[in-house]
This record gives C-alpha cells, structure tokens and sequence, in this order.
C-alpha cells in the first residue's frame, strides 16, 4: 500500500505537469529518436488502447447515471465537439491553402473525440467533472461512426480512404478499453486496492500519451520543422476558436460556470493522441498529416493547462474581491445558482 501511495503521488504530479512531460518526451525523441522508435505497428495500437482503458478504469455507474439525467446538456456538448472542431479544421485549412497533408491533419484531430487530459483539466479548474466525464464517455462511444464519416464528408475529393477499416480499429482502441475499463469499475470499485490502483491511471495515460508523440516526432522528425510556422498558427486559431466558440455554447444554453470551463475545454481539447495514431495507421504516406496530430498533441495539453490555471486565476481574484466587498461576492453566488437551476 505504501508502494500505491508513492505511486499515486507521481501519477497525480504526472497528471498536474501533463504539457510539461509531453513536450519533454518529444524534445527527447528528437535528439535521441532511438528510444521511441518501437512505437508503431500494433505496439502504437497497444498504447492507444492503455490510454483509453485508462479514462475507462475512472468510469463509475454512476457516470452513467449522470447521462441520463442530463440528456440535454451532454447532447449539447456532443453536437458542440462534432461541429465546431472539423468545421473550424476544415474553413482553417481553406483560408490558409494548407496542403492536402496538413489539412488532413488538422480535420482529423478535429473529428476525433474528447481527449482524456480534458477530464484532468476541468477538474484543475473547478468545472463540471461528471459533465466532463460524460462528455468523453459520450464523444468517445460516438468517435467509431462520427470520426471516418466526418472525413469522408470533408475531405472525400482529397483523400482515398476505408472507413470501415476506421471503424473497426476505433473500436479496437476505443470502445472495448473503455468498456473493460469501466466494467472493472463497477465491479470492483468498492475494493480499496482497486481504489487505489484507479489513482494511477492519470500518469499511465500521461505516460503512454507521451509515447504516442515521442514515436511520431521520433519517425518524422527531420520533417517535424519543414512545414514551417503556418501550421503551428493554424493549430493555435483551431485550438483558441474550440475554447471560445465552446464557452458561448454554454453560455447560450444558460449553463452554470462551472459547465462553461468544462464545454470550453472539451471543445478545444481533443484526443490528438488518437489522431496521430489513426494518421500513422491509415494514411502512413501522408507524414504531414501525423506531424499536424502530433503537435496539437503536444500544443492541446499546453494550452489546457494553461487555460485551466487561467480560470483558478480568476477565481482567486473573484475571492480576493468578495473578501473586500461581500456583498458583490453573494450577488455573484446568487447568479450563478439561478443559472445552474436552468
């Protein structure tokens, strides 16, 4: 137990420092590619389902619970991840005559389903976890049929593709991780040593998270470079329009803040993880099309973290102000409950 408890502290520092670590390993497979070379081939599939069963192992019955009761809002958030994202790829991709690899990249990281570090950060930043948690858990079971079909819709003139073939690996690393990894839950979740062992899964997935871009940058590195700073701005515009158009929707859907920050950062926040594995599986001579995956892998992580420490930041200073003025603080409180009762 001793062991689990040292264990679950370098998980939850895992989990904290997410960007630091990913970026870390990529600048590591850059100058030592050796070390992540052996990701690829079904040993890329194993790790991507690692991942996935990792975000299973968290999932409660009582998560399921929470879809029930709240249809509207996770069916908001759902319709919000599998618009929002690919169109905003897609109308990116257009405006700055990306070619055919980076398009595809950026659309693919865009029809993907939530990624699992956003369940970390909405927690960082005091929003709606259960709401975060089912959000995923819902992109996630929708990822097998929404993924292929909105690449076939976007980009079936450019690019020649099995969605079937799609459909089944997303299934493969998706669907049966995630449903092991929740069955165990609910069946052994109760048990203190399963308990404990749940604390882990935040720093494997940070881990295999890693690997996943250490083994891209590691293949295509010496390309990593070649498409120069337009893609790294046209990731940023993706990723900053998600957060934004995100946090509207919830605000037109009159949800709590907590909801906010949690749809904002499930919208702008994808599993670009599975993206990179999807682009080097399918589409293995299109390399531009994992460089784009791997650095919104890295870039999604970043900018989370950073949004997430934005928001406690507000918070802190909301706190700050209530304390001088208590009057203003319990307007405020006020407000926000009236909304979360909507």
């Amino acid at each position: 137990m001793r062991l689990l408890g040292i264990l679950s502290l370098i998980s939850a520092v895992l989990a904290r420092y997410t960007a630091v670590f990913v970026i870390g390993a990529g600048v590591l497979a850059y100058f030592i590619p050796s070390l992540f070379t052996w990701v690829s081939g079904y040993k890329q599939i194993i790790v991507l389902a690692v991942i996935m069963l990792a975000m299973g192992v968290s999932l409660k019955a009582e998560d399921y619970k929470i879809l029930a009761k709240h249809p509207f809002d996770i069916c908001i958030g759902a319709v919000a991840q599998f618009t929002i994202m690919p169109l905003t790829a897609f109308a990116i991709a257009k405006l700055f005559n990306l070619s055919d690899g980076l398009t595809l990249g950026l659309i693919l990281v865009g029809s993907c389903p939530g990624g699992v570090s956003s369940n970390i950060m909405s927690y960082l930043c005091r929003g709606d976890v259960a709401y975060s948690v089912g959000m995923t858990t819902v992109s996630t079971l929708l990822a097998p049929v929404m993924t292929p079909l909105l690449i076939t819709l976007l980009l079936s003139k450019d690019v020649s593709m099995d969605p079937w073939s799609m459909v089944n690996f997303l299934i493969m690393v998706t669907i049966i991780p995630v449903g092991l990894g929740s069955l165990s839950n609910i069946a052994f979740g109760k048990k203190r040593l399963f308990q404990e062992t749940v604390k882990l899964m935040p720093g494997v997935a940070v881990i295999a998270f890693s690997f996943i871009v250490g083994g891209v940058i590691a293949v295509h590195g010496e390309k990593f470079l070649e498409s120069g700073l337009i893609i790294f701005a046209c990731i940023f515009l993706h990723n900053a329009v998600g957060y934004v158009l995100g946090y509207l929707a919830a605000m037109l859907n009159r949800m709590s803040v907590a909801k906010r920050r949690t749809l904002s950062i499930e919208v702008g926040v994808q599993n670009a993880g599975l993206a990179t594995g999807l682009s080097t599986k399918f589409f293995p001579m299109v390399p531009e099309a994992a460089i784009a995956s791997a650095v919104s892998c890295v870039w999604h992580s970043v900018s989370g973290t950073i949004l997430a420490n934005l928001y406690l930041l507000m918070d802190n200073r909301r706190e700050k102000k209530n304390r001088v003025n208590p009057a203003a603080g319990t307007q405020v409180v006020r407000k926000d409950r009236e909304i979360s009762s909507r």
